[in-house]
């Protein structure tokens, strides 16, 4: 009996510091998700006070190099897909497990007070302008270049290239084109619809760009196959993809996908006729951003 109690404690010392460890996440984010996921990762702590978040936002391309390079990382939240693939490429994600959880949208962002007069996305082609894009290989600068060049046949075959004669210059994520725009030092930039919500709305006049030129951005979402903690990963990840993770994403001006995996009924059913999937694709599409997402400040 007087060596059972000495030893009862010392065991007792050995649990106590693993019961009271707090799990840890690191979430590596794109820069676009900032605000969006601050808010996700708040209201998440609220239902698991024993999480500890660790948000890490940069630009996907170089979130996706990080990750590639061997940064520990247990979740990995994409601005595009081509990035979360080079992730999936190099064996650190599960591809089966990328989730779409969110789309997004380009707008086209001025100053508050327009010194340059810009009404629309056509004016960006006239001499005189001074524009701010993401740098090359980010997600938001491939959106942009996308969009532009589906204007050819519109408003000419060189149209993309005159635009980007107006180039001042490229920042490494699109919120510093946001700030650039806010401070006035540019005459125009396309950014995400969400990134002129907030604190920057009442700096940017806000043009939206015809649906039939936009690009639905889409969002992956994925855990690292090593992550040390895969049981609150997974509980993250189902929280974003949830009502109330959908809920504040819509809030900061995200799109809920149309259809997530966890929304199909268990039993299928019949396949409908060509015609009608072509209009329920169509009408999907129709109604994944809403036409009118930013109202003009």
């Amino acid at each position: 009996m007087c060596l059972l109690r000495p030893l009862l404690l010392i065991l007792s010392l050995a649990v106590m510091p693993l019961a009271s460890a707090q799990a840890s996440l690191v979430i590596y984010a794109a820069t676009s998700l900032t605000d969006a996921f601050e808010s996700v990762a708040s209201a998440f702590a609220v239902e698991q006070p024993g999480v500890s978040l660790h948000l890490n936002f940069s630009s996907s391309s170089s979130l996706a190099a990080q990750i590639i390079a061997g940064a520990p990382a247990d979740i990995f939240a994409s601005a595009n897909e081509k990035q979360m693939q080079l992730v999936v490429a190099d064996g650190r994600i599960d591809g089966v497990a990328t989730r779409i959880f969110a789309h997004n949208q380009l707008v086209l962002a001025l100053p508050a007070d327009n010194p340059a007069g810009i009404q629309s996305v056509r004016d960006l082609a006239d001499e005189g302008y001074l524009l701010v894009l993401a740098a090359t290989g980010t997600p938001i600068r491939a959106y942009t270049e996308a969009m532009l060049q589906s204007y050819a046949n519109a408003f000419g075959a060189d149209f993309s290239r005159r635009v980007r004669s107006n180039l001042a210059s490229e920042e490494s994520n699109v919120r510093q084109v946001v700030t650039r725009l806010a401070l006035g030092e540019a005459d125009a930039g396309i950014v995400y619809q969400t990134d002129v919500l907030g604190d920057v709305a009442d700096q940017l006049l806000v043009i939206e760009i015809d649906a039939a030129h936009n690009r639905l951005a889409a969002y992956p979402i994925a855990p690292l196959s090593d992550t040390a903690n895969p049981d609150v990963t997974a509980q993250f990840i189902d929280f974003v993809l949830g009502d109330v993770g959908r809920a504040i994403l819509t809030e900061h001006g995200f799109c809920p996908p149309v259809i997530l995996d966890a929304d199909l009924p268990r039993d299928a059913s019949p396949a409908p006729t060509s015609q009608a999937a072509d209009d329920e694709d169509a009408e999907a599409e129709a109604n994944r951003c809403p036409t009118t997402p930013i109202e003009n400040r």
